[in-house]
């Protein structure tokens, strides 16, 4: 690993100075072409050498790691047998191994100190660069300059030095150069580096600044034995590529004209897949989440994931149906096939079980992606996977998206981060050579489509697809890095696509070279079939066996698939048994809490230990916390969120918060965590709600300056166990258009798509406060553009039941209390069922002296605020706070508004005293509470009615409220539609109006 500090530019400058200067440029030296396919591997001969400028010795520092010059080594030489303490520590070990071998070896008295360095050089230019000459493209086309460090000539080596023996030395390094031959012919050395680094996998591991780690790789890669495999394991991968390429074969048969995203030209990925979790099993893997985009999904979820062929097939022939057994039939809208996920256990072949679960995915690429590291995540806390090695999350990626896409980069980012590390993902990128149609020149600025996974000192294993012993290979040894350092790891399969993007496309439009190769190309089955046969050690008999039996089975669930019905309806996992589905009916349920817990939850939240000194300005906010508890009184919006949080906790609820900046808040008033102002040491009141409070049960979390990866990321956590509160705050509700596709493909419409709930809570601070347009508004019209109720129906709002929310596809919020808040929050978990929770969050209500709560308000004694038959709970919509009766003939405007322009009307109305008009909350705006909304219409029977807003109507709620209010009018005989008797307002124009 100390090899890796030299300074290549400057080594390769002074060996060709020095070579200039002596015998050996009178010698013929070995070189490279300039430009090569990467199957060619002779070498070629050259007369001279380049001479760069020669490196002045004052620049050179007198370390074994940085010595780049041969007259530097021999003055060091000298120095050190006169007084071996006068060099380096790291040169006086240098020397006396090489002088010891040298004195008990004669066959390599001959060699040189320099020799030996060269020697060193050489060997660290194949361990860098050996992956340039690797042949990893099956179809030969790429070409590529092998860079001038892998010849041998560079270093001053002939064809006469071939069979001269070389002491290699041990120089805490691992690999074949710390073996118990260090002594070996340059031909032998020469052999074993173009066999470790130059075949089928091209390793890249040498940018990791770890010693350990680079050790530990080259003990795997630089094996006296080259890997093998006995005929038992041959005929496994055998059986396993006959199933992947017989899989694709029966659905191009059966469905000559279908979009399936085959595997053709790849399929080698799933005996690679297969043995990767074989061999995670055994090193104690017990769950593994997986996401992919649609090419070769269907092959992963029929071979890898064992969901049942004939469902596959039966969906291939008119989609999923209803399960017969169940109350309740919703299917929701469906997807493609080839979008779909699922889950079952599955044996491995070393005699474990295995969980995997394959989550549902749009046609965004890459999307998925932190998904699926949020799943995992969860299921790491569920199942107090503290070391983080029983559950894996694995992600196959395409050559163009992995380099394209910045979700790839923000989900890797999250890697290392303790509140989102997952010990570590496997990446296998499918590298078709080709983005639908563009070229890799076109799709990426680097060599590789890999190179950003360097960022995160992430080995990367290119192998070609056609070899298959050389996928499993790198797939087994992906799987043990995970197992061992618990850190992100990338097999780059580089393989083509034998069609199209899709089996009805024409490639040969854009790529009429490649698809020339392709067509006469042989399948990675036939030439795998015919290796073995020529190795003896299967006959062509016995394969055609092995192919009839597959045939067989994929006929007979071909045939059963026409009367396949489901059993199970796919997302009740076992955390979700008695979950309702939309069609099924959910009773509401009380949010409020008893007093007692309220207050003694409420002492704990605002306490900070005697010894702990946080800012004095921050003890000030805590003192004035424990006031609002001790009096019941004045309770601000921070304070209602902790006590919503600190109650579920007591409940035995998870809860998560996560987003930029959250652990303060954006406006400095969560001040969840305290840090001690003279040791730094941190402190969160959450973390003791309970006694022995288990680790993360409460996890307040600043997150990297990301919304696509950590939106996504919550997301996946959100969708494990319902019985967590799961929440992503934007720092300005305007930022969340960066994580769009999250919004747009997953929470508003995975459920519908997928089955998939999720009770996910995104806080949106929103308002214009003067800060201009990039912070005022957090876009509220797109999210109640993508609310999917009818406007123009009324549906049934039985008091007690929750239909209209359950068949939403998820809920809008815009709440003026600390109270409400709370309630809102607890909603989520109090429940039998999930949605998304979109909150307007506020920002100068947060400190507003009106924006106030009384503790009553919170709990569920008979008599207090908010107490109906049904208990304390979440007001879709505040009255008027003056003092109405159920009718009020006097009243000449009635105001709907939302937010915190309530706040500013209700002062306008004071001033001027008012008493004719009367102002509605609306808090909850989708879906919108008809109920609520039509006894404020009877109750104000000649009021003008008038929609308030501080938005513009192409923004804000007005598009959403208008149909849904003048429908709520119709009902009543209160105007047509089309000519209903309310309008739309501006505060300012409200106002003088008032005025």
């Amino acid at each position: 690993m100390a090899l890796q500090k030299i300074s290549s530019g400057l080594i390769r400058a002074a060996l060709k100075t020095r070579l200039a200067q002596s015998s050996y440029t009178k010698r013929a030296l070995w070189t490279l072409p300039q430009a090569r396919s990467l199957h060619s591997t002779g070498h070629k001969f050259q007369q001279t050498a380049p001479v760069p400028r020669p490196v002045p010795l004052s620049r050179l520092s007198d370390n074994f790691l940085d010595g780049t010059s041969s007259v530097y080594l021999e003055e060091l030489q000298r120095a050190w047998e006169a007084d071996p303490q006068s060099v380096d520590e790291s040169w006086d070990n240098f020397f006396r191994n090489f002088v010891g071998q040298a004195s008990t070896s004669p066959g390599i008295s001959g060699q040189t100190i320099q020799e030996s360095m060269r020697l060193l050089l050489l060997v660290r230019a194949y361990q860098v660069n050996g992956h340039m000459k690797a042949k990893l493209d099956p179809l030969g086309l790429e070409e590529r300059e092998i860079p001038v460090d892998l010849d041998p000539g560079l270093y001053g080596f002939t064809e006469a030095d071939l069979d001269r023996e070389f002491f290699l030395g041990v120089w805490r390094m691992s690999g074949f150069l710390s073996e118990n031959r260090p002594v070996q012919t340059l031909r032998s050395i020469l052999n074993r580096l173009e066999q470790a680094y130059c075949g089928t996998i091209g390793y890249e591991y040498m940018h990791i600044p770890d010693r350990d780690k680079c050790n530990w790789l080259r003990e795997k890669i630089e094996t006296v034995v080259p890997r093998g495999y006995n005929a038992e394991r041959r005929l496994v991968m055998l059986d396993r590529l006959i199933w992947s390429s017989q899989f694709e074969n029966f659905l191009a048969t059966k469905w000559t004209a279908a979009k399936r995203f085959g595997l053709e030209g790849a399929e080698t990925l799933i005996p690679g897949m297969k043995e990767m979790f074989d061999r995670a099993a055994d090193m104690g893997v017990e769950s593994i989440v997986i996401g992919m985009s649609h090419r070769g999904r269907l092959n992963v979820l029929g071979n890898v994931v064992r969901k049942p062929l004939r469902q596959i097939f039966s969906e291939f022939s008119g989609g999923t149906k209803p399960a017969s057994d169940e109350v309740g039939s919703y299917t929701g809208s469906g997807d493609v096939k080839y979008h779909l996920g699922t889950s079952y256990d599955r044996p491995t072949r070393g005699g474990k079980r295995i969980h995997l679960s394959l989550v549902a995915n749009p046609s965004h690429l890459e999307a998925v992606d932190p998904v699926v590291v949020g799943k995992t995540r969860a299921k790491q806390y569920y199942s107090n996977d503290k070391e983080r090695k029983k559950n894996l999350a694995v992600l196959i990626h395409g050559d163009g998206s992995f380099a394209g896409q910045g979700v790839v980069y923000e989900t890797l980012h999250l890697s290392a981060l303790p509140n989102y590390t997952t010990g570590g993902t496997i990446h296998i990128v499918v590298n078709n050579q080709v983005a639908f149609t563009t070229d890799p020149k076109a799709g990426r600025s680097s060599q590789y489509c890999t190179d950003v996974a360097k960022a995160l000192n992430a080995p990367i294993f290119h192998v070609n697809g056609d070899d298959l012993e050389a996928v499993v290979h790198a797939c087994e040894l992906a799987a043990e890095w995970r197992q061992t350092f618990q850190s992100d790891v990338v097999v780059d399969i580089v393989c083509y696509r034998r069609f199209g993007h899709n089996e009805i496309d024409e490639p040969s439009f854009t790529q009429p070279k490649m698809y020339k190769v392709i067509r006469n190309h042989p399948q990675a089955l036939d030439l795998y079939e015919k290796q073995l046969i020529e190795m003896g050690q299967l006959s062509k008999e016995e394969i055609d066996a092995l192919h009839k039996k597959v045939n067989s089975i994929l006929n007979e669930e071909f045939i059963n698939s026409k009367e396949y019905v489901p059993n199970r309806r796919d997302w009740l996992a076992a955390y979700w048994t008695g979950f309702k589905s939309p069609e099924q009916l959910s009773r509401i349920r009380n949010t409020g809490v008893k007093p007692e817990i309220l207050k003694n939850v409420g002492k704990t939240i605002t306490s900070v230990p005697e010894t702990f000194k946080p800012h004095r300005a921050v003890k000030r906010i805590y003192d004035q916390r424990a006031q609002m508890i001790e009096t019941g009184e004045g309770v601000d919006w921070a304070v209602g969120e902790a006590l919503a949080f600190a109650t579920l906790l007591v409940e035995g609820n998870h809860v998560r918060l996560s987003g930029q900046d959250v652990e303060r808040g954006t406006f400095s008033h969560r001040h969840s965590v305290l840090h001690d102002q003279e040791t730094g040491e941190r402190y969160c009141p959450l973390d003791h709600v309970i006694i022995n409070q288990p680790e993360e049960m409460f996890t307040v979390s600043n997150s990297s300056l990301s919304e696509f990866g950590v939106l996504g990321f919550e997301l996946g956590y959100s969708m494990e166990n319902p019985n967590s509160l799961v929440l992503w705050e934007a720092q300005f509700g305007d930022f969340a258009n960066g994580a769009q596709v999250i919004f747009d493909q997953f929470i508003s419409s995975g459920e519908s798509k997928w089955l998939r709930q999720s009770g996910i809570v995104v806080l949106l601070p929103h308002g214009y406060d003067g800060q201009g347009p990039e912070h005022s508004s957090a876009r509220l019209e797109r999210y109640l553009q993508m609310s999917d109720d009818n406007p123009f129906v009324i549906p049934e709002m039985d008091p007690t039941l929750r239909t209209q929310i359950q068949q939403c596809n998820w809920q809008i919020v815009n709440v003026t209390t600390p109270a409400n808040y709370f309630h809102v929050l607890r909603r989520q978990i109090n429940r039998d069922f999930r949605k998304p929770l979109i909150v307007m969050s506020p920002k100068n209500l947060l400190r507003h002296k009106d924006c106030k709560s009384n503790l009553s308000e919170f709990d569920d004694m008979q008599g207090h605020p908010g107490f109906d038959k049904q208990g304390t709970r979440f007001k879709r919509l505040i009255k008027d706070q003056n003092d109405h009766s159920d009718l009020e003939e006097g009243i000449k405007r009635l105001i709907l508004c939302s937010g915190k322009i309530y706040y500013e009307l209700d002062e306008e109305r004071q001033r001027l005293q008012r008493k004719d008009v009367a102002i509605c909350r609306v808090e909850q705006l989708c879906p919108f509470p008809y109920d609520l909304v039509q006894r404020e219409l009877k109750r104000y029977p000649n009021a003008e009615i008038v929609w308030c807003q501080e938005e513009g109507m192409n923004m804000g709620a007005y598009s959403y409220i208008a149909p849904r209010l003048t429908t709520t009018m119709t009902a009543l005989g209160r105007g047509l539609i089309g000519n209903s008797s309310f309008y739309h307002a501006f505060y300012s124009v409200l106002v003088n109006s008032l005025s």
